[in-house]
């Protein structure tokens, strides 16, 4: 299982990975607990200069445990503040760059606490009499604990610790403050929940459940012959951790769900009922290996018969292949140890008969012959090797390619009904060898341009190939003339595996991860489309049954949930990162990797404006409610908003707001629209006028704002989502339901949670579910809450779940 590749969490950040911005505090220590000039201690004393910028050596060591000297004694509230209280100047040590910091007549919990890892820090008494005027001095004089609306990490230690701290309920504060890899994250209470708020109180687990209505992807960009049809009508292949089964006529799925990580392989049984899939090492969230094991189930019932090789297979099950001609009572493998070892297994009994080193090459097929069980052929890069097996024992004879120019790789392999064997390669050459022996009796040189991907014998005796380079598939006779050839199409990309059908239908999977249907008379057109890397970006229509993906593959896809398919796709020059629609529905935000997002309009796709902001990723782009304006957050730090007009087809840059001392990462908007929320990567809560791009510092306007939407993962109504030990990068989105009773979170390890909203208590029950194999990166409900929506990292996958 991978976890979500991200940057630094820090690395925005030059005044520390703890430091509060302008304008807010961090330290957590009453405004009216203000010591005198002999109560500061002596790391913090500054010369009695003025006029001039005095550099102070600070020793963290020193002073011991400030906070327990704030509860020890009450300074006198009418104190002036002295200037160590209030500002001190940063150097960062890896850069050039100063800045002068305002801390709100506070003390940090111990001087490490203030200083972080920093050690070139230096206090200003020119700006503090600045900062020290007699209007300031009031209002902090003023200020109470809970008017503050800031919620940044202090300068702890970024080194995850032993044992989670627990959180703290604040009554005077009117807040409760849980720790992220030990960085306090204070998050602010609504007034009518404080009298009754307690930690101790239990979650309760959501009455309502999920359940995995479709799968949109296939795994075809580096797996092969994984496309099978079943008598039920059905399809069969796999994505992510899900095998599935696709009723083209009834446009009905079911999901085998039986791994929990990438399956690799796929092998049908000659009853056509039993299947076969092999996967990949994986780990747990606790750290706990997930070894590599072959799967046996029924297709019909969806029951696991067998699992077999656990702790045998090395990293994954690479190659599953049946036998056929003694009832298929034994199963081959191959994994991808170094060895990549070829083993054969009595299923039915869950008892490896014997393995063998099988190459150190890679090796892309292992399969049993028709009509001999004791005939195994495995090929893959430099080499095709027959094996015999005896009892016990399993001995090879190579290929031989004799006076033919040995390729590369040899990719596929199928049989004739006379037994002789069929394969394709990378110079896309077919070789045919004769039954029994090793050596090539016929060959058709130059069959395709480029690789040779799929090979299928047709019932009719005729022979089709599929193209990697020049996508063809063609029909071959008997004597292996060319009969006819058609081109797929080269948006979905190359051929990788081909499948017959019922009558002179063929099925053709592409290493665009797409499922083509048709034949070779009438051409082929969509069945299943899919990503080809990463899916970042997920927006659900405001009133259609409608949703939007993108990703680094640079493709948008506009889904029908109906229909399944793509309404329309669109490539875009930069990967994307982020998506959202105007309340209309009617234009797209698209947010990319190099700080330029789009403005697209839905019903034509058509590219309405191109802006920039910055030269990074832009990880959020969030209309308000009512259409008024757009909240670009972006990893520079700042979140740019535009004011917008036209329904959202004109847009006017407002301003930016500035304050978050690490890169954005999640952004919600109050239902009036009056003010915005975001997170960042420094576990950072902040508030802002979107008219004014100013932060707002006074909690109590809003401690009870009605948020239009929970995408933020840090805040009093989620904070239940995080486990203990959680680290702050583990949870990638949240989404709450429009009927504000669900909450769904999509994880670092492959699953997706399901919480009662609000999820307010610690650790709270969920219901969990698997089907991704890597971080699931984002997570959306559709507009009337039917079903949500999950995208998936590494296995570039959407699943769609229904609320049931």
């Amino acid at each position: 299982m991978r976890r979500a590749e991200r940057g630094p969490a820090h690395a925005k950040h030059p005044q520390g990975p703890g430091a509060s911005a302008p304008g807010h505090n961090s330290l957590g220590v009453s405004a009216l607990e203000r010591p005198s000039d002999q109560d500061a201690p002596q790391w913090l004393r500054t010369p009695a200069a003025c006029g001039r910028l005095c550099h102070v050596p600070i020793l963290a060591q020193e002073g011991g445990d400030l906070r327990a000297q704030v509860r020890q004694r009450r300074w006198n509230p009418q104190s002036p503040l002295r200037p160590w209280e209030a500002v001190y100047m940063e150097r960062d040590v890896n850069s050039s760059s100063e800045r002068s910091q305002e801390v709100l007549a506070d003390l940090p919990h111990s001087p490490a606490g203030l200083l972080g890892s920093a050690p070139n820090r230096v206090l200003s008494l020119r700006s503090a009499r600045r900062y020290l005027s007699p209007e300031r001095l009031a209002s902090v004089r003023r200020e109470d604990p809970r008017s503050r609306t800031t919620s940044s990490s202090s300068n702890c230690s970024a080194k995850k610790e032993g044992k989670t701290k627990e959180a703290i309920f604040s009554v005077e504060d009117g807040s409760v403050k849980m720790f992220l890899r030990g960085r306090p994250v204070p998050m602010l209470i609504p007034d009518e929940l404080v009298p009754t708020y307690s930690l101790d109180t239990r979650s309760e687990l959501p009455s309502c459940r999920l359940k995995l209505d479709w799968v949109y992807g296939y795994r075809g960009r580096d797996c092969r012959a994984n496309l099978y049809l079943l008598p039920t009508g059905e399809i069969v292949y796999f994505v992510a951790s899900v095998a599935v089964l696709y009723s083209v006529e009834e446009q009905r799925q079911r999901h085998y769900l039986g791994h929990n990580d990438d399956i690799k392989c796929l092998a049908v049984h000659p009853d056509m009922v039993t299947i076969a899939t092999g996967q990949v090492a994986g780990t747990t969230k606790e750290g706990k290996p997930l070894p590599p094991h072959v799967r046996i189930w029924d297709s019909v019932s969806l029951s696991t018969l067998h699992v077999l090789g656990l702790g045998v297979f090395d990293r994954a099950v690479c190659c599953v292949g049946f036998s056929k001609s003694n009832g298929g009572n034994l199963l081959c493998a191959v994994d991808e140890s170094n060895d990549h070892v070829l083993s054969v297994w009595d299923w039915t009994k869950e008892a490896k008969v014997v393995d063998s080193k099988c190459s150190n090459e890679a090796v892309l097929v292992a399969t049993f012959h028709p009509t001999d069980p004791t005939v195994l052929i495995t090929c893959g890069k430099s080499h095709i090797y027959f094996w015999s097996l005896e009892g016990s024992s399993l001995s090879k004879r190579q290929g031989l390619f004799e006076k033919h120019e040995k390729p590369k790789y040899v990719l596929c392999v199928t049989f004739l009904e006379g037994g002789d064997v069929v394969t394709g390669d990378s110079g896309g050459n077919l070789y045919v060898w004769g039954k029994g022996g090793n050596r090539i009796t016929q060959e058709v040189p130059g069959a395709h341009d480029g690789g040779v991907f799929g090979l299928c014998a047709l019932r009719d005796g005729t022979l089709v190939s599929g193209g990697g380079r020049d996508r063809r598939v063609v029909l071959w006779g008997s004597d292996y003339s060319k009969l006819q050839e058609v081109e797929v199409p080269e948006d979905f990309g190359p051929v990788r595996t081909v499948a017959e059908g019922r009558g002179d239908t063929i099925y053709v999977g592409t290493t665009r991860n797409c499922i083509l249907q048709g034949s070779i008379h009438t051409g082929f057109s969509l069945l299943i489309q899919g990503h080809t890397e990463e899916v970042w970006g997920l927006a659900t229509h405001p009133s259609r049954e409608q949703f939007v993906t993108c990703g680094q593959d640079k493709q948008v896809h506009l889904w029908s949930v109906e229909s399944h398919q793509p309404l329309w796709s669109r490539t875009i020059e930069d990967p994307a990162r982020s998506a959202g629609f105007h309340p209309s529905g009617s234009v797209l935000a698209v947010g990319t990797v190099t700080g330029r997002w789009l403005l697209l309009d839905t019903e034509t796709h058509d590219l309405v404006a191109i802006h920039t902001d910055g030269n990074e990723q832009i990880s959020v782009v969030s209309f308000s409610p009512d259409g008024a304006y757009l909240a670009v957050g972006s990893h520079d730090n700042l979140v740019y908003v535009y004011t917008v007009d036209q329904g959202g087809r004109k847009v006017s840059r407002r301003g930016k707001c500035s304050g978050h001392s690490s890169f954005i990462t999640h952004l919600d908007w109050a239902q009036d629209s009056s003010c915005f929320v975001t997170n960042s990567g420094d576990y950072e809560i902040l508030y802002w006028y979107p008219d004014t791009c100013k932060q707002i510092i006074n909690a109590d306007y809003v401690r009870n704002r009605e948020w239009a939407t929970a995408t933020c993962v840090l805040g009093f109504g989620v904070f239940g989502i995080w486990s203990e030990g959680a680290d702050g990068t583990d949870i990638n989105a949240v989404a709450r339901s429009h009927d504000g009773k669900l909450l769904a979170s999509a994880d670092d390890f492959g699953k997706v949670h399901l919480f009662s909203y609000p999820c307010c208590q610690p650790r709270a029950l969920s219901h969990k579910y698997g089907g991704h194999s890597s971080h699931v990166t984002n997570v959306a409900f559709l507009w009337d809450d039917s079903m949500a929506l999950t995208t998936g990292g590494k296995d570039t996958s959407i699943l769609q779940w229904r609320v049931v």
